[in-house]
């Protein structure tokens, strides 16, 4: 068998193992519905505007799409009333996240900082380019250390991340506090702050960073069409950035990473105001709900300002969760986030969000009767 060489950081690295999908837990449980409350999807679906744009889009599939998308970053310059030269679109934010540990941080000189928990794409990709990744912890309520994570940054910090409202509790820090943290970070210290569920977040004034964005020379925002607009299954972010920074980003980012049916469908739905207001109507009363109903529960929620709950149960989580899916109900274990004992619960319609409820209490109460 021949030996493959490969780089150090890649023999550590573990495969990413997705949870089963509803056609596997089906095929497993035997059921013939299932419900995915998991990954934090928009709870409508695809607005119908997007989907009609992608059908009439799909006979232009043959041909490339135009490098660094620029039909999109012109509609996206207009909606947020930014520098058309300060975006780059990409294939989910992720890639922007790859794209600027690549272009910023030097190999084997840098480190990257961040909270933890965090996204986990943010250490897989800082290891992947042979960087030192540091974290600290949150306070106990889940609320910003910012005092620590300064604490950790140096002259040789490139980035640090920051998940705002963050994920998995959907703590959100005020926005002042934020641009205060730029302010005292080295001259060549990136604050990069991931706003995946900025649309959630209420007053969103209070919480995003968009309005100081264009004053502060060293911050970069990340924004997805994933959650609000319902374009998960295509891959399509973006960030705000100096233009400075976006030139070198764009110079090195594979051209065509963007496909032609996510371009139009990302411009399809920044028009669909009704798609989005009908989301955070959802999302924000189903958030209350559940909340007041977990909690009575016995559950212990915390306050989010995102399209998922983070909660306690008053019995073990892990079992809560395997009998759930059982169940055809899927949910979040945190375990991997070092938080065994708490679940995630994406935000559903009204009938997705009952039918979670409806079981969890069943469960809840039938673990109480044999644990007296």
């Amino acid at each position: 068998m021949n030996q493959v060489m490969v780089r150090p950081e890649v023999e550590q690295f573990q495969a990413y193992v997705p949870g089963l999908s509803i056609d596997e837990i089906k095929e497993k449980y035997g059921l013939s519905t299932v419900i995915k409350l998991a990954s934090n999807e928009n709870p409508l679906g695809v607005s119908p505007v997007v989907q009609e744009r992608i059908r009439a889009a799909s006979s232009f599939s043959f041909r490339y799409a135009q490098a660094g998308t620029p039909a999109l970053c012109r509609a996206l310059a207009a909606h947020l009333h930014v520098p058309q030269n300060c975006l780059v679109v990409g294939n989910g934010s992720d890639e922007i996240i790859d794209l600027l540990l690549r272009v910023v941080a030097r190999p084997g000189v840098d480190n990257i900082v961040a909270f933890d928990p965090c996204f986990s794409i943010y250490k897989l990709q800082t290891r992947l380019c042979g960087l030192e990744f540091r974290q600290t912890g949150l306070h106990t309520d889940f609320s910003f250390a910012l005092d620590k994570l300064l604490d950790l940054v140096d002259e040789h910090t490139a980035l640090v991340f920051i998940t705002n409202p963050d994920n998995p509790s959907g703590y959100a820090c005020a926005a002042q506090d934020l641009v205060a943290l730029a302010h005292k970070l080295p001259q060549k210290t990136l604050l990069v702050v991931d706003e995946a569920y900025i649309d959630f977040a209420s007053p969103l004034e209070h919480y995003s960073m968009l309005p100081q964005v264009s004053r502060l020379s060293n911050v970069v925002l990340l924004r997805t069409f994933s959650k609000m607009y319902g374009l998960a299954g295509l891959r399509l972010g973006y960030g705000i950035m100096p233009d400075w920074l976006a030139d070198f980003v764009l110079r090195v980012k594979l051209p065509f990473s963007v496909n032609v049916l996510a371009e139009q469908a990302g411009l399809a739905a920044l028009q669909d105001e009704i798609f989005i207001a009908e989301t955070l109507r959802v999302v924000t009363q189903g958030r209350a709900w559940l909340t007041q109903e977990l909690t009575a529960l016995g559950c212990e929620v915390y306050s989010s300002q995102a399209n998922f709950l983070m909660f306690k149960p008053p019995m073990d989580a892990a079992l809560l969760f395997s009998t759930l899916l059982a169940q055809g109900v899927i949910i979040r274990p945190l375990a991997s986030y070092g938080l065994p004992d708490k679940l995630r619960v994406s935000i559903g319609n009204a009938e997705e969000n009952q039918i979670f409820l409806d079981k969890t209490q069943e469960i809840i109460r039938e673990y109480h009767h044999s644990h007296p």
